[in-house]
């Protein structure tokens, strides 16, 4: 499966932005689909992950009640849902997918994955 992450820009401490991850694949639907980030020096974060029929969605305590993880089969799309920003969100963004489990992202790297997509947050 082929993702392609897009939505990030520059916002302002507080504000909100929505990220796209699309595919062209006809067997999207059938992925688990999580959202990880990297900041500069740091090591890759996981920030939430959602079940191939958007049944099921699992957001870390470091983000959760912040971000939300809505998903659309019919557009082959999966979005990353980010409000109340902060600072410490500013990374690049890169959506993954696993043919078995959202949840299992957290700990284990998922096989596919998308380009990233740079999210700055302002003070």
């Amino acid at each position: 499966v082929q993702l392609q992450a897009s939505g990030g820009g520059l916002v302002q401490a507080g504000g909100s932005l929505r990220l796209s991850c699309a595919s062209s694949g006809r067997t999207f639907s059938s992925y688990a689909i999580g959202w990880f980030r990297q900041a500069p020096g740091k090591e890759r974060e996981f920030v939430g992950g959602i079940s191939w029929n958007g049944e099921s969605s699992y957001i870390p305590d470091s983000v959760k009640g912040r971000f939300a993880i809505p998903r659309d089969n019919a557009k082959n799309t999966v979005y990353l849902q980010m409000n109340s920003l902060k600072t410490e969100d500013t990374a690049v963004y890169y959506c993954a997918a696993d043919p078995f489990s959202a949840q299992a992202m957290g700990v284990q790297a998922p096989p596919y994955w998308g380009q990233g997509t740079q999210v700055t947050v302002s003070s």
